[in-house]
Formats: structure tokens, sequence, C-alpha cells
């Protein structure tokens, strides 16, 4: 009855599309390749299966089974176990709420660049005359910076107050087979390229050196990788678990999505790294890769082919920006709604959706109108602000994006994903001491006639594994921003 007020899905392949499509996102693309091609190729591919494999399945099915459970989103799925678990789900909300808020910004700026494609395609100039500089152009153009932030959000809106059926799983069911097709027009056409191999060997070709000479560093940027792209520790996953109906299959279900987000990964670097190859483009990562370098690629193509495609990438790249968000906005929305329907109200998702998202709004405002860090822009850069310059200058410090990337996906993510593989692990399972204690989490994954026949590996993996794996992303989190 409680679901019902709430929403559900309305199918399997609508669940899975929107579910794959708040993993697939801008790190995808603009992380996954590089760390891949700098860490050792084909060596890193196989940590980061082994990561999906004994860390990633492992937190999504145990996320997606305490949604269901519990009926509620990443709030009210902790105070169902305990109320003192509050605090863990109030990680997770908080983390989707900053995330967003910058995710949205840049979101924005995917927006304006398929937009300028599009135009370009027509014989006009969709780049304001600035060219392959376009990128440091449009950080201090405030107006287009916040116009195209406005858009992006409004988007999210509109599908959010849709609903879990008919707004996320309408959507997502279109938007990801799209993404896909779109993703393999890039890819075929970037193939037939001269010099396109060294982008693929970039990527693929076996370096073992790299294990040898700094194991401990590949493994964490693998570790990270892995947690980022799958969207666990934000919320995410619980509040679409709560939305499933009881004969789902969880144990299916959490294996198809990191599989899925895996191969879009890969083939997401199948399309930018030998595209930077062919058009003589330095390999590169973060938003510079996505937007400066891309487009010079696309420039290089030049001519009708150079804008369809540059059209099609960024489309699709929007797309998957989409898709995440939507899922970091509806864990907002999902908290408020699970409050009202407990104090018997109406859900009001309409409303409690334009409220969220105009508070996100205001707090990403900083990420627009700071020029990431570029200095001399309308709002002043952390480091302007604290006076600091130099070696002073550190990843957590840099822009505002930084800022919040720091406290979400460096801290609140990471600790929260850690806190739950604990209390999954030691206080819903079996233990020496509490032998007869019946596991929540695997009673959930039984339902609806479904047989659980990892339970060993999942109970191992939960209690040591998942911990462990949770320890490295952290301290991957620590090297990198204060490093």
């Amino acid at each position: 009855m409680e679901n019902q007020s709430r929403g559900q899905w309305g199918s399997t392949f609508g669940f899975l599309m929107a579910a794959v499509g708040s993993a697939v996102g801008l790190g995808n693309i603009w992380g996954f390749p590089y760390k891949m091609g700098s860490n050792g190729g084909f060596a890193f591919l196989l940590v980061y299966i082994i990561m999906v494999i004994f860390v990633g399945i492992i937190v999504m099915l145990g996320e997606l089974a305490l949604g269901r459970k519990t009926g509620r989103g990443a709030v009210g799925a902790y105070v169902a176990l305990s109320k003192k678990y509050k605090w863990v789900g109030m990680m997770g909300v908080a983390s989707g709420f900053l995330i967003l808020s910058f995710y949205s910004v840049l979101g924005g700026m995917v927006l304006r660049y398929a937009v300028g494609y599009l135009v370009s395609m027509f014989g006009a100039d969709g780049f304001a005359g600035a060219g392959t500089g376009f990128f440091g152009f449009l950080l201090y153009d405030y107006k287009g910076m916040l116009l195209c932030y406005v858009i992006f959000m409004l988007i999210n809106i509109v599908i959010v107050m849709g609903g879990i059926k008919g707004g996320i799983e309408k959507f997502s069911s279109i938007a990801m087979p799209a993404l896909f097709f779109m993703l393999l027009a890039v890819i075929i056409y970037v193939a037939c390229q001269p010099g396109a191999g060294e982008g693929y060997a970039f990527m693929f070709k076996p370096d073992f050196t790299a294990l040898k000479e700094d194991f401990l560093g590949v493994v964490r940027t693998a570790a990270g990788q892995m947690f980022f792209s799958l969207s666990l520790g934000m919320g995410c996953m619980i509040t679409y678990g709560s939305y499933l109906a009881k004969n789902e299959n969880l144990q299916r279900n959490a294996v198809i999505i990191p599989v899925a987000d895996s191969i879009i990964a890969i083939l997401a670097g199948c399309a930018v790294m030998p595209a930077c190859a062919a058009f003589g483009v330095d390999f590169g990562a973060g938003p510079g890769l996505l937007f400066a370098s891309m487009q010079t690629v696309f420039s290089n193509m030049g001519g009708f082919a150079g804008n369809l495609m540059g059209f099609l990438f960024y489309f699709l790249v929007l797309l998957a920006a989409i898709t995440s968000s939507i899922s970091l906005l509806e864990v907002c929305t999902t908290y408020a709604i699970d409050k009202r329907i407990d104090a018997g109200k109406d859900p009001a998702r309409k409303k409690i959706t334009v409220i969220y998202a105009a508070i996100i709004f205001v707090v990403g405002l900083p990420v627009a109108l700071d020029a990431l860090g570029s200095g001399g822009a309308a709002i002043p850069a952390p480091y302007e602000l604290l006076g600091l310059s130099g070696d002073a200058i550190k990843g957590w410090n840099d822009c505002w994006l930084d800022v919040y990337d720091l406290i979400s996906e460096g801290i609140l993510m990471p600790l929260g994903a850690l806190v739950m593989s604990l209390i999954i692990g030691w206080k819903l399972s079996p233990t020496r001491k509490h032998r007869d204690r019946e596991n929540l989490i695997v009673l959930e994954c039984q339902e609806g006639g479904h047989t659980f026949k990892a339970y060993k590996f999942f109970d191992i993996c939960f209690k040591y594994i998942v911990p462990f794996g949770m320890l490295i992303v952290l301290y991957g989190q620590i090297v990198s921003f204060f490093g």
C-alpha cells in the first residue's frame, strides 16, 4: 500500500535502464578511459573487474535489497533498521544534494556544446567565434553558463515531477538505448580514421609494470573509479530499490547494472581515446578532456562530419548526464516524500521536486560563477578566499566544484558505504555471538521464490572485503585531494 502511494517501476527493463543510467555518467567518459590508459591499460581493467566483482556487485545488491526491504529511500531505510542509523542515510542524501549542485552546472555546459554543434551543422557559428577556445570563453560567459544551468535543472525537474514510472522510467527507457546506439555510431566512425590504433593501444595494451611500480596506486584508482561510477554510497540505489516489486530478482539486477556500466565505460573509451589519437589531441582527463580536447578533435575532423560527430557525442553525453542527475534529485525528493507519507500526508511530489531543485540550484551557483578556479571570476575560488597560491593550491581548494566534491565523493560517500557494509555484515548477519540471527538482506533476496545461492560469498565480502575496499577508496580520496 505504501509503495502504491509512492509509485513503483512499471517493468524490469525500465528499472534497469534507470539504474544503469544512474551509474553511467560524466565520470565514465572523462575519467575511465584516461585512468585505464595511464595505469597499465589491460592490467588496470583486470583490477577494475576484480573490484566490481568483490565490492561493486556486493554493495549494489546490499543497497537494492535494503531499499526494497524497507520500502523507503536512503534515510527511511536506515531508520527502519534502527533510528540510531539515521545519520548514515543522511550522509547519502547530503552526498546526492551536493553532487547534483555541481553536476548540473557541468550538464548545462554539455547542453551548450550539443546546441553549438547542432547550430554549426546548418552552417552557422555555434561557438560565438571562440572556436576551439570556447571552453575558456564559456567559463567567463556567466549569462550563458547560468542559462544552460537553469535549462538543465528544469529538464531534471520535469522528469522527476513525472514520478518513477511516468517520468524517470519513461525517459530512461528511451534515453539509454539512444545513448548506446549513438555511442556505437561515434565508435565506428572514429575506428575508420588513420591513427586511431594509438588510442586503442593506450587503453588496452597490457602493461603490468604499472602494477609492479605502484600497485597500491593502481588499486586505489581502480577502486575509486568503480565505486563512484556505480552511484554507490549516495542513496541512489537504495532509493531506486525502494520502488522495486517483490518479485524482482535482486541478484540478477545487481550483476547486470555494474556489468552494463563497465561495458559503456569501455565503449566510451573506444570513442574518446582513438579520436584523440587520430586527430592529434593529447590524452587527458576531467572537464578538459570532455570539453576542450574533444572540441579540438571534432574541429580537426572538419566540415559537416565534424559537426555531426560533435553533436552526436555531446548529445549522448547529455543523455548520460541527465539519467544520472535525475537519480540524484530523486534521492532528495524521495526523502521528503517518505517523511510526508509517514506523517499521513499527501506525497506532493511536484511541489517537493521544485523546492529541492531550487535549493540545489542556489547551492550550485558558486560552481557556475567561479570559472572552475581559473581566477578573476565573478565569485572568488576557495584558494583565492584563503589567500593561497603555488603549491598551497590543492585538489580540495582549487574551485568550488572541488570543495563540494571533497565533502561528497571524498568523505560522505565512501564513509557511508563503509558503515553500511559493517551494518549488513555484522549487525544484520549471523555471527559467532548471534548464530541464530537471520540476515534481512538475504531474506529479501529470496522474495518471489528466488534462491540465494551465493550467500557465503556475499557474507564474506560484506564482513571483510567490502570494508577493506572502502578503506582503499577513502585512502585514495585523501591522496587525491590533499596529496
